[in-house]
């Protein structure tokens, strides 16, 4: 798109600005509605494009990863929204369910955000969000903390641009919408090269907020966000993806940008918020696992690595091992297993196959778990990697590929463990985006507070217990974001959060649970839990027909779904 172009754009969002900050709230919730019903419309679309662009195929299993992290999660986020301008529209803030809000021993607010429902409660049982809050927030003082835009008597306008990420669908609208209806902020969105095939469906979902001038969708190279970044009639950035994109918008390129990084001299004073990924742990504490756990935990572990084939900013990159646990070598042993029965994929992200080289050209002893052919890029295992080496590339860059690390720490005991492994995550990785911790119920039972502790201490946006910081991604009542406190000069995983449609004007950090045994196992183990292998796994062979049953779900909620999800789900 050429300069006229995007000038006209922008133009036509700085006249509507006033006018969206101010829109009544029942006006919006109608635009929700309206948006619902789109997303329901281009769904089979969405996804056939994504998976055809992905190169893995128009049907099967793996189909299940697109119509999650693609249109159920926009409609799961859209519904989650509407409730909660509902709540604003009557002159409350967003509700919550009776007896949400507790306190940690310390008086740190904590507020159960998932399930909400029994809808919830069935569809994705066993698993719980929380979203835990900053200091300063307390029980009585949490609602002024909620929906706070709303709580202005004459809001003023601002124009967002979003840059969009290019690899999971659903980023660039989820990203739009909490600008739109969080922040009161009109948005142009510029799509990113990789996956600019999905504008054509974006441009359906919001067709009422475009003919009415409140969003625009634009496309182009890095030379258009360039652009937009420094037009004057953009007040706001929103991005997903690298800290060095973002480094060039602050501080601009090459080594002047870098030395006036140094210098922490910004070119550009406008406000930004940011999703920049990170190198992301996850911790296996000792206890007493079976060889079903290990085999289940095993394809959990491969679906925190290579859900998406690698290219998530959350994806595991280093699996953090007790060095005194017998069951270590069996662990990484049932690892293998199961990636060598796993497909390869096409690495469809552009550098993939540079960042692999990279890894390799710092440890040629590299474990390719798949033979060499031209232009793949195998799946790869590091192990033992000296976890006294804090400048390893395993722990400082993001690799965003097929490359899982794996490191050991000693600990006589879970909890002596535990604190080793909370020090290495939050002084030696880079970024703070999201940690995974894997932990057996009885050694959960036994830690105690020494657990809480652990969560407490660990300094990432999204801590998920015996789950996938993924699944904190995909429940939109939770927060999705950086732990706070970075700054342009030392950025990290980014600034702000996104999703949270509670609407929490400060929140920490999100800690999401799941269940360590699957259904029928959980019951063997006396768990009540009905949660058979997640249908995120990407070894469920049900996923497609799962993730199917649940946009359905979203688009008209109603008992009448769940028999045929049941179905699918006790198959997969």
């Amino acid at each position: 798109m050429d300069h006229s172009q995007l000038d006209q754009a922008v133009s036509v969002l700085g006249e509507r600005k006033e006018a969206w900050a101010r829109l009544p709230v029942a006006e919006k919730i109608r635009y929700l509605y309206a948006m619902r019903q789109a997303t329901g419309a281009v769904a089979d679309g969405w996804v056939t494009a994504a998976v055809k662009a992905k190169g893995i195929g128009t049907a099967g299993p793996l189909a299940g990863e697109e119509w999650l992290s693609g249109p159920w999660a926009l409609l799961f986020a859209l519904n989650r929204l509407m409730a909660s301008l509902e709540a604003v529209q009557q002159g409350h803030t967003p509700s919550l369910k009776r007896g949400a809000i507790h306190t940690r021993a310390n008086g740190q607010v904590v507020v159960d955000v998932f399930p909400q429902t029994i809808f919830d409660k069935l569809l994705v049982n066993g698993v719980s969000a929380e979203v835990w809050m900053q200091p300063g927030v307390t029980p009585r003082n949490l609602p002024q903390t909620m929906a706070t835009f709303y709580q202005q008597a004459a809001p003023r306008g601002k124009v967002a641009l979003v840059l969009g990420a290019g690899n999971i669908a659903s980023i660039p609208p989820l990203d739009v919408l909490y600008k739109l209806f969080a922040e009161g902020q009109v948005c142009i969105l510029k799509m990113n090269p990789v996956n600019d095939y999905l504008g054509p469906f974006f441009e359906q979902i919001f067709a009422p907020l475009i003919r009415d001038g409140y969003v625009r969708i634009v496309y182009g190279g890095g030379d258009v966000g360039a652009y937009l970044c420094e037009l004057p009639g953009i007040d706001e950035i929103h991005i997903t993806g690298s800290a060095r994109t973002h480094d060039v918008i602050v501080y601009g390129p090459g080594p002047e940008g870098v030395e006036r990084k140094r210098r922490d001299e910004p070119l550009l004073h406008k406000r930004i918020t940011s999703e920049l990924g990170n190198v992301s742990p996850t911790i296996v504490v000792p206890g007493p696992w079976s060889d079903a756990d290990l085999r289940f935990q095993s394809e959990h572990i491969a679906t925190q690595k290579f859900h998406n084939g690698g290219f998530n900013c959350i994806a595991a990159q280093v699996l953090v091992l007790p060095t005194e646990w017998e069951r270590t070598p069996a662990l990484l042993d049932a690892l293998r297993t199961t990636l060598r029965a796993i497909k390869a994929r096409e690495p469809y992200y552009p550098g993939a196959e540079e960042r692999y080289q990279a890894v390799l050209a710092e440890h040629p002893e590299a474990e390719r778990l798949d033979p060499s052919q031209p232009g793949s890029v195998p799946r790869t295992l590091v192990t033992n990697v000296d976890p006294a080496n804090g400048d390893d590339a395993c722990f400082t860059v993001e690799t965003f590929g097929g490359v899982l690390a794996q490191t050991s720490l000693p600990g006589k005991s879970a909890a002596e463990f535990l604190r080793e492994a909370v020090h290495f995550c939050n002084e030696t990785l880079h970024g703070t985006l999201g940690a995974n911790l894997l932990i057996h119920p009885q050694t959960i039972k036994e830690l105690g507070p020494v657990l809480d502790e652990a969560i407490a201490d660990l300094r990432y946006g999204c801590v998920a217990i015996n789950a996938w910081t993924g699944v904190g991604f995909l429940l939109a009542p939770a927060t999705w974001g950086a732990f706070p406190g970075h700054t342009n000069s030392d950025i990290q995983s980014g600034v702000g959060v996104v999703h949270n449609t509670l609407l929490f004007d400060k929140p920490q950090k999100s800690v999401v649970r799941g269940p360590f045994y699957p259904f029928p196992r959980s019951f063997l183990h006396g768990i009540l839990g009905i949660l058979p292998k997640p249908p995120w796994f990407i070894t469920n062979k049900q996923a497609d027909k799962v993730g199917r049953g649940l946009v359905a779900f979203e688009q008209t909620p109603g008992w009448r779904h769940l028999p045929g999800i049941f179905f699918a789900a006790l198959r997969g």
